[in-house]
C-alpha cells in the first residue's frame, strides 16, 4: 500500500507539471479561436492515453505493474483534464469578456461621433442665423421697427435655445463622468409635475396640445428633488413635442408593492417598433415623423431621463399604446443608496460626453 501511494503522489507531481506547461501553451495561444486550443489540448490528453496504452501492451505487462501503470495514467487523465477544464473555462470567459468590451467601445465611439455630428449642427446652423441678424442690425440693412422687433425676438429663442442645448451637455457630462452627487429628500410628485405643467405651458398652447394630470395618486418619493424636476419636465416636453395638433398628454402617478411609478402618455401617433429600443440613446431622433425641427432640442432629453432615473436605482421604459406612446418611469420606495449612483447612471448612458 505505502508503494501504490507513493506511485500515485509521482504521479500526481507528473500531472501537474505537464498541466503547468500547458496552461502556458494555452495562454500564449488566448488570442486564437477557443476551438484551436480547445482541439490541441483533447488531442495531447488522448496522444498520452493512447501512448501508454501501447507501451504497457508491447510491454506485455500483467498484474502489479500492469495496476501501477493504468493507475499512473488515470490520475495524471484526472488531473490533466480537471486543470485544462477551469483554464479553458476560465480563458474562454476572458474571450467572451473581451469580445463584449470590444463591442462596447464600438458603441461607445458611434456614440461619440453621433453626438459630435449632432451637436455641431445644432450649434452651427442657430450661430450662422444668430450672426447673420446682428450683422445686418448692426451694418442698418434693417431699420424698420417691425422687423427689427422680430430679429431681436428670433435672436433670443435662439440664444435660449442654445443655452438649453449647453445645460444637457453639462448635465451629460456630471452624469458619465461620476460627478453627479444626488441629495435625496422626501419629494412630492404632485408638486413636480405641478411646476413641470406650468413650465411646458406655452410651448404645449402655441401647439394645442392639451396637458392633464391625475388629480389624485400622488406619492411622495424619495431621491433628489432638482434632478427628478428635470426628468418630468423632459418627459413632459418631449411629449407635447411630438403630439400631434390638438393632442393630449396625460400624466400620472401611483406606487406598487416595492416600487413608485409615474407615466406620461401622449398622442404622437406611436414610435416604429425598430426604434422603441433605441429612443433613450444619445441624440437619437428617430425617423422623419419624429425628427425636430430647428427650434427643437438636441436629442438629448431623453438619455438625460435615462441616465437619472438610473441613478436614483429605477428605470425607464416606453411602449405604444392607442394613437400614441406611454413614457413610464419606475423609483424604488425604499431610499437609494448615494454612492456610486453616478456611475450608475453613467453605465446607464452607455456613452462619454468630452
Amino acid at each position: 500500500m505505502p508503494g501504490m501511494l507513493l506511485i500515485g503522489l509521482f504521479a500526481m507531481f507528473t500531472g501537474a507539471v505537464v498541466a503547468g506547461a500547458g496552461t502556458v501553451v494555452l495562454h500564449r495561444l488566448r488570442t486564437r479561436s477557443l476551438l484551436v486550443y480547445s482541439a490541441m489540448f483533447a488531442t495531447t490528453v488522448l496522444a498520452m492515453i493512447a501512448w501508454v496504452g501501447v507501451v504497457a501492451l508491447t510491454m506485455m505487462l500483467a498484474g502489479h505493474r500492469r495496476h501501477v501503470v493504468l493507475t499512473s495514467v488515470a490520475l495524471s487523465a484526472l488531473i490533466s483534464l480537471v486543470v485544462g477544464g477551469l483554464t479553458g473555462r476560465r480563458l474562454a470567459v476572458a474571450a467572451v469578456q473581451a469580445r463584449t468590451d470590444r463591442e462596447r467601445e464600438r458603441r461607445l465611439e458611434t456614440g461619440r461621433r453621433e453626438l459630435v455630428a449632432w451637436v455641431s449642427h445644432d450649434l452651427r446652423t442657430p450661430l450662422a442665423g444668430l450672426r447673420a441678424m446682428a450683422e445686418a442690425l448692426a451694418d442698418g440693412v434693417v431699420s424698420d421697427p417691425v422687423t427689427t422687433a422680430d430679429y431681436h425676438r428670433r435672436i433670443r429663442v435662439e440664444s435660449a435655445r442654445m443655452s438649453q442645448l449647453v445645460d444637457d451637455l453639462f448635465e451629460l457630462s456630471r452624469i458619465n463622468a461620476g460627478a453627479l452627487r444626488l441629495t435625496p429628500t422626501a419629494v412630492s410628485l404632485r408638486d413636480v409635475v405641478s411646476d413641470a405643467i406650468a413650465g411646458v405651458a406655452p410651448l404645449a398652447a402655441s401647439r394645442r396640445i392639451t396637458v392633464q394630470a391625475a388629480e389624485t395618486g400622488w406619492p411622495v418619493v424619495h431621491g433628489g428633488e432638482l434632478e427628478l424636476a428635470r426628468v418630468v419636465r423632459n418627459l413632459l416636453t418631449n411629449s407635447v413635442r411630438y403630439s400631434l395638433a390638438d393632442g393630449t398628454v396625460h400624466i400620472a402617478a401611483g406606487h406598487d408593492r416595492d416600487s413608485v411609478w409615474l407615466a406620461v402618455s401622449d398622442t404622437c401617433g406611436g414610435i416604429s417598433e425598430h426604434d422603441l429600443n433605441r429612443i433613450f440613446d444619445l441624440a437619437f431622433r428617430g425617423e422623419h415623423g419624429r425628427t425636430p425641427s430647428a427650434r427643437d432640442g438636441g436629442g438629448l432629453g431623453l438619455a438625460i431621463v435615462r441616465g437619472l432615473i438610473e441613478a436614483h436605482g429605477g428605470h425607464v421604459d416606453v411602449r405604444n399604446i392607442a394613437g400614441g406612446c406611454r413614457f413610464e418611469v419606475r423609483l424604488p420606495t425604499a431610499p437609494a443608496r448615494t454612492t456610486n449612483q453616478s456611475e450608475a447612471g453613467a453605465r446607464a448612458m452607455g456613452t462619454v460626453v468630452s
